[in-house]
């Protein structure tokens, strides 16, 4: 499987869906499993380098600044979400995350925590759960890391602010906290 078969198979199960994170995940999940283990194979990988090219600050930042927070976990259902709708969606949110600002936000859809776990779900039916078909996650994410004060979010995601500002119109004396770095005390 190439990666354009990749990303055929994804835009057709985001477009079968019309939004319905639970549906998106079943028709994932059923053409992954339907698999040949080699092609199933690829398919993770090609889902594991989507994951780790959306690993980034500046994703990490626009998420953060959408949901008035966004730890490591909640994170990678951002992206593993985000790679639910498809290509061109994908790639103009890795380009310009403060691009998310003109799309129509939907919580559910856009933090769902279900589609890594129906890629995966799908690939240990496809193939032995004993084979390893992960693309190991950078350490840090690539990019700039952005500084947690309202100013600088607001200066580096200015559409994303004006849209989401009333999320972060909280009490005087609230702290921001910028998610922790679990992954450097594993």
């Amino acid at each position: 499987m190439g990666i354009d078969e990749f990303w055929k198979l994804i835009g057709d199960a985001h477009q079968r869906s019309q939004g319905d994170m639970d549906r998106k995940c079943e028709l994932v999940q059923k053409a992954v499993e339907s698999m040949s283990p080699g092609t199933a194979a690829a398919f993770s990988t090609h889902f594991d380098e989507s994951m780790n090219r959306a690993y980034t600050w500046g994703l990490w930042g626009a998420a953060y600044v959408i949901r008035g927070g966004c730890g490591d976990d909640t994170f990678s259902d951002f992206r593993a979400s985000l790679v639910s709708r498809g290509q061109t969606a994908f790639e103009k949110a890795v380009a310009d995350p403060d691009s998310l600002a003109s799309e129509t936000y939907d919580e559910d859809a856009w933090f769902y925590e279900g589609f890594e776990y129906a890629v995966r779900e799908g690939v240990v039916v496809a193939i032995s759960p004993h084979e390893s078909t992960g693309v190991p996650v950078p350490d840090e994410p690539i990019g700039e890391p952005w500084e947690e004060s309202v100013e600088a979010l607001k200066e580096r995601y200015p559409l994303l602010w004006a849209k989401y500002e009333k999320v972060w119109a909280a009490p005087s004396g609230v702290q921001i906290e910028k998610p922790k770095s679990w992954w450097k005390f594993w």
